[in-house]
């Protein structure tokens, strides 16, 4: 009996998505461990990641890898295919979508900020939208919405500050 082996090539992009994914994953972990006032509140920190791959990478390899993150980081926090897993995917989808559309915008006027403010929008009505529809089947959830809005705006600025600044340095040696 003949075994045959299938032998993956690993090219430097799978290695760039796995170190970004990671990255990404990892400030996954840090946003869970922070305390919220509210459940679904969080720094988004991820986002950061998605937004400097956006811009050096571009869509696709964004897309590889805040899917990753999504899969990964609700491996490792205990939720995959729990209701939290299919809120995430579900805010990641509609923030990489808005993300996708907008990076056709003048860049004049649409930077790394207004970028990570339109994606954090996105995410959090995805989300809402996912909780009324399948969570909690009454148009009260959406009187959520100015509070979590007033989150969206202030960390959605925060990191589109942060992936600003990471954008404003040179890249990282790809040979490293």
């Amino acid at each position: 009996m003949t075994r045959s082996v299938i032998e993956l090539t690993v090219s430097a992009e799978d290695h760039r998505v796995a170190w970004l994914a990671t990255a990404a994953v990892g400030l996954s972990l840090v946003d869970a461990a922070v305390p919220s006032p509210l459940p679904g509140i969080k720094p988004g920190l991820a986002n950061i990641v998605t937004l400097v791959v956006l811009a050096r990478y571009g869509w696709s390899t964004a897309v590889w890898v805040s899917g990753l993150r999504v899969l990964a980081g609700s491996l490792l926090l205990g939720y995959f295919l729990a209701p939290g897993f299919f809120l995430s995917l579900t805010g990641t989808t509609l923030s990489l979508l808005t993300l996708g559309l907008a990076r056709h915008l003048p860049a004049r006027w649409f930077g790394p900020v207004s970028l990570s403010i339109l994606a954090a929008f996105a995410h959090i009505g995805g989300q809402l939208l996912l909780a009324r529809l399948w969570l909690i089947p009454h148009d009260g959830v959406f009187l959520l919405t100015p509070l979590f809005a007033g989150a969206a705006l202030v960390f959605g600025t925060i990191n589109g500050l942060i992936a600003a600044k990471l954008l404003a340095e040179p890249a990282p040696s790809e040979t490293a």
